[in-house]
């Protein structure tokens, strides 16, 4: 049986209230969820790219989340 197993490595952003968006890493990119999203909002060339997406995404003058992996 000749079979392929890919790992996705995946991240998730946690704020003051919580989970608040996840980054999953594809074949092409970093790809940025929000919580309760089932679409990307983008896939960043880089980890550091995709973490300031996920920040931008928060509420204006929200602290940046702590990324943790999973």
């Amino acid at each position: 049986m000749d079979s392929e197993m890919s790992l996705q490595k995946r991240w998730v952003a946690f704020g003051p209230i919580g989970a608040v968006g996840s980054i999953q890493q594809e074949d092409d990119g970093f790809a940025v969820r929000m919580v309760g999203e089932d679409e990307p909002r983008g896939i960043y060339p880089t980890m550091d790219a995709a973490k300031g997406a996920v920040h931008q995404f928060m509420p204006p003058g929200s602290e940046r989340p702590e990324f943790r992996e999973h």
